[in-house]
């Protein structure tokens, strides 16, 4: 899960980081930024899965973002003020959580989010492309920056996602590999999924990067890909979707 955490506090802002790591090591803190200004400039170019954002910033009231930048991720708020419930959950608001932040009440509003994800997970660019009876539009290339630099890489250069640590990476068919700011969730909706699927919760594989397939233990299947992956068990197709990897393969 990528997640932002917009605070003006420095000692608050690492506070809140270190306890979302202790109750979900897989959570990726994005950024930490401390006012409307720089938080949206940031939301005008990036995404995040989760924002975690305090109510009153180094240079205002933080519902002034909203007014300059359409945000549609969920948010829960953390602040010290509870005058300011009601016109927070007029926005994204899963939550709201005043200061001092108890570990328990920011598991419980984590929890929140991931129910309601899995409630309402549904990609409704695609299903209003179904109904309009037009196909959806799939993602056809990335722009990468390294340093100063940036970079086009097609997707058709890609052979696969993969998450290493706290990123999510794609790697080239050349072995290059490059950092994206993707959640593989995202990807899946992103990408068309007559190529690319995803073969467990570290990859999400094209079809062109499969260069042979073995049976393996529990009904799983073991791939090789091109270029090969650092771990030759991390191409395990798992247990849960294996039985959908045969049908996306056989189609």
């Amino acid at each position: 899960m990528n997640v932002l955490i917009i605070e003006d506090e420095s000692l608050a802002a690492d506070k809140l980081e270190q306890t979302l790591q202790e109750i979900d090591p897989s959570i990726r803190v994005m950024d930490k930024l401390g006012s409307i200004k720089e938080s949206v400039r940031w939301l005008m170019q990036h995404t995040a899965d989760l924002i975690f954002l305090d109510i009153q910033l180094s240079d205002g009231i933080s519902f002034s973002i909203f007014e300059q930048v359409t945000v549609t991720t969920p948010i829960i708020f953390t602040t010290a003020y509870d005058q300011y419930a009601v016109k927070a959950f007029q926005l994204n608001s899963i939550s709201y959580l005043l200061k001092p932040i108890r570990k328990n009440d920011l598991a419980e509003s984590l929890q929140k989010y991931k129910s309601f994800k899995s409630a309402f997970s549904i990609d409704f660019d695609a299903l209003v492309a179904h109904i309009q009876g037009r196909e959806p539009e799939y993602k056809k290339r990335f722009l990468i920056q390294i340093g100063e630099k940036i970079r086009k890489i097609e997707v058709s250069e890609i052979a696969y996602f993969y998450v290493l640590e706290k990123g999510i990476y794609l790697k080239t068919y050349q072995g290059n590999s490059y950092p994206i700011d993707f959640t593989l969730d995202k990807m899946e909706t992103m990408l068309n999924p007559e190529v690319f699927f995803r073969i467990n919760r570290k990859y999400l594989v094209n079809m062109e990067s499969i260069s042979n397939m073995v049976a393996y233990s529990r009904g799983r299947i073991k791939l090789g890909l091109k270029p090969k992956t650092d771990d030759e068990y991390d191409s395990i197709v798992s247990i849960d979707r294996s039985a959908d990897f045969k049908k996306w393969m056989n189609s």
